[in-house]
């Protein structure tokens, strides 16, 4: 019955999507904000040209673009362009207001293509006609490309070859760690299943809430990370239970009642997490953070609804032919002891915890020294693959009309009287006189008109931290003057605007932001362990990681030391990057916590012995916590192959957060710190624990040994006790 309604919903849900289609919208601006007025300025002054924009420009081998064969094979395709439905405007060089659009050597030139809609609403079948013509127009000689931000809409990959390299990843290490086609293909089943529906149900909601058209690639990502992982937690107490001897229906309720509400209680924690993004107050990320809080939620929900019922239906075959064969022939004993290293590295860090961590602080402290020098900003088109038309376009304009070219300034002036009239060309020349100021157009108003406006060329590229520069002399020391006393009021406005002020004021918020996801985070841990000490230092622990993710980040594009290698371009880190990564690392980082102090939690409670808690804790779930993130680190790189930068930057910093959360923090600090604190780690004070509600994360579970058998004296637990006492 559950399998069949989780088909029908997937099948009822892709019905629906396939025909309602989808309405995910990319909105950066900020109501309220300088360029977002500029913006509306000039959409309610010239309508027809203030969407998106696109450039066809072209470059002549030998020659000038003004010989008859390029003008002519150029000129023909731009009046095919112009008569497209759904295009506003196109200006060719040979325009009257075209003048300007031939480079000085006359080699390179463009057209302007100006569209009624922002990028995100138009056809794309629109912008893929429109380049189509434009390069059918060119020859050996001619060589056509297109750029703009109609362009970059149209051109961004799919994400499909990334998901499916991410699940053949996990299904090699699922393999691995089970030795099981059936224990392999469950969890990915799961994760499918859980991220489908998401997907399918985000599409419809589209067209109710502003939903950017990157949130569906990253709750993929973070969706096939989290559900394979959530479903190997139970799938993994399952076949413990299996190997002990335990009934199989009654091993998946025991592993429901234990991991099944570790992974409740761990998604709960990424879901708050993610939908502290709402606290920003922005649209774009409110979209981001609904389609991966859903996402997050329906992995979980799967994977305690439907993993169980597939698990009771296949019984032991979960377990591999060679683990139900000794089943069979030497009763319910585990196999050989794969998992004894746990122990024993258990030991180690009990006896060398001060050592241990000051090696991995040092580790962390590496990796995010980059971070100091990180620089928000929006990278422009300069960083797309070689093989894009608009990285194409973008070179060549920037050679024949220098880099700031690319990303012009556009000033929107309210001119209410003739001496604001004045005071706007007065303006213009003194803007012209503005260090890193390439060009200005514009300035005068026709007669009888309120709207003015002036574009404006950098000496730099838009990313380029000097344009920023700009915008703000701009802001704070130029255009004042012109205002006072003139009823002139100038909006800078233009996407690079946009973006500058979009960067800006998620930077201003960036602290409560994180306040705010570190305060929920450690509430929901005092709940679970009853203890101070514990959620503080997961919050220390979770910033030290993240804040080594950025580093990285910041090393590999902002510095270039990958991106230039494989095609990106080096620029500035995108600003929604690290709120939209910060709670996907502190939810990540909160699995982990879970599922390690849990156990130790249970061991405390039964013996009151904090040194033999923590090693029994390390030790039992030492594999699972690194093969989980073996498995969550290879779905991450692999959506670093699919070709766009921002997605293959947050591929790279959630690979190395959860590399460095299993593999460092939960292997070496943690428990390191928790030797260290000794009974601090569970100190509660009397007040506050009468006052709490009591919530149990993970209930005890040790089944019982069969009397031919041995009481699994083979595994972690037992090591870990025998360790302590040969230490008494």
């Amino acid at each position: 019955m559950t399998l069949l309604l989780w088909v029908a919903s997937l099948v009822g849900l892709g019905v629906a999507s396939g025909a309602a289609g989808n309405g995910y919208s990319t909105v950066f601006n900020l109501p309220g904000s300088e360029s977002n007025t500029a913006l509306e300025m000039m959409t309610e002054a010239t309508p027809d040209t203030a969407g998106a924009t696109a450039n066809v420009v072209w470059e002549v081998s030998d020659g000038s673009v003004n010989d008859a064969e390029p003008r002519e094979r150029v000129a023909a395709a731009l009046a095919e362009i112009a008569d497209m439905p759904g295009v506003g405007s196109v200006i060719s060089p040979w325009d009257e207001q075209g003048a300007g659009q031939i480079g000085e050597d006359e080699t390179i030139a463009y057209a302007q293509v100006a569209f009624p809609e922002q990028s995100h609403e138009l056809d794309k079948g629109l912008v893929e006609d429109v380049i189509e013509v434009a390069q059918g127009a060119g020859t050996d000689g001619l060589r056509v490309e297109l750029g703009g931000s109609a362009i970059t809409a149209a051109e961004e990959p799919s994400a499909a070859a990334s998901e499916l390299v991410a699940i053949v990843a996990a299904a090699v290490v699922l393999f691995i760690a089970f030795g099981s086609l059936l224990g392999m293909v469950l969890p990915i089943v799961i994760a499918l299943a859980g991220v489908g529906t998401a997907v399918l149900t985000v599409s419809l909601l589209s067209h109710a809430v502003t939903i950017s058209d990157i949130a569906p690639t990253l709750g993929v990502l973070i969706g096939l990370g989290v559900g394979i992982d959530y479903a190997l937690f139970i799938v993994t107490r399952h076949r413990n239970g299996l190997r002990a001897g335990v009934d199989p229906e009654e091993s998946v309720v025991t592993a429901l009642n234990t991991s099944g509400r570790a992974v409740v209680f761990a998604a709960i924690t990424v879901v708050l997490a993610l939908l502290g993004l709402l606290t920003l107050g922005l649209s774009f990320l409110n979209g981001a953070a609904l389609a991966a809080s859903l996402t997050v939620l329906c992995t979980a929900a799967a994977s305690v609804t439907l993993l169980p019922a597939l698990l009771a239906f296949f019984g032991p075959r979960v377990l591999s032919r060679k683990e139900r064969r000794s089943l069979a022939e030497h009763g319910p004993v585990t196999g050989a002891d794969t998992s004894g290293f746990w122990a024993r590295w258990a030991a180690v860090v009990e006896r060398r915890p001060l050592a241990l961590s000051a090696l991995a602080i040092l580790v962390i402290v590496v990796l995010a020294l980059p971070t100091l020098s990180m620089r928000l900003g929006s990278s422009d088109q300069g960083t797309n693959p070689d093989d894009f038309t608009s990285k194409r376009a973008y070179d060549m304009l920037a050679e024949g009309f220098g880099p700031g070219f690319n990303g012009p300034l556009v000033l929107v002036a309210e001119v209410p009287s003739a001496e604001a009239g004045d005071a706007l060309a007065g303006l213009a020349e003194d803007i012209a006189a503005v260090d890193g100021v390439a060009d200005v157009v514009g300035g005068s108003v026709a007669e009888g008109a309120t709207i003015g406006i002036m574009q404006v060329t950098p000496e730099f590229s838009p990313q380029d931290e000097e344009t920023s520069d700009l915008i703000e002399t701009l802001r704070q020391d130029v255009i004042p003057p012109a205002e006072a006393d003139t009823g002139l009021q100038v909006y800078v406005g233009g996407q690079t605007a946009i973006n500058d002020d979009f960067a800006g004021e998620l930077a201003s918020k960036m602290a409560m932001f994180v306040g705010v996801i570190v305060l929920l985070g450690c509430l929901l841990l005092l709940l679970a362990f009853r203890s101070v000490v514990i959620p503080l230092t997961a919050a220390v622990m979770n910033l030290m990681a993240a804040l080594a993710s950025f580093g990285v980040v910041v090393a590999f594009f902002q510095w270039g030391w990958v991106s230039d290698a494989v095609g990106m371009g080096s620029g500035p880190v995108e600003p929604f990057l690290p709120v939209l990564m910060l709670p996907v690392l502190f939810g990540l980082s909160m699995d982990y916590q879970v599922f390690l102090v849990s156990r130790m939690h249970e061991e405390w409670v039964h013996t009151k012995d904090n040194r033999r808690a923590v090693i029994v804790g390390q030790s039992e779930t030492g594999r699972v916590i690194t093969a989980a993130a073996t498995i969550m680190v290879a779905v991450f790189c692999a959506f670093i192959l699919g070709g766009q930068r921002v997605i293959a930057m947050f591929g790279v910093g959630l690979a190395v957060a959860v590399a460095l959360d299993a593999f460092v923090l939960r292997t070496v600090l943690v428990p390191a710190a928790m030797h260290l604190f000794g009974r601090a780690n569970w100190w509660l004070p009397g007040w506050l624990d009468r006052i709490l509600p009591h919530l149990s994360v993970e209930a005890p579970e040790k089944p019982a040994p069969r009397e031919n058998a041995p009481a699994e004296e083979t595994d972690d637990t037992t090591k870990a006790e025998t360790h302590l006492q040969t230490q008494r």
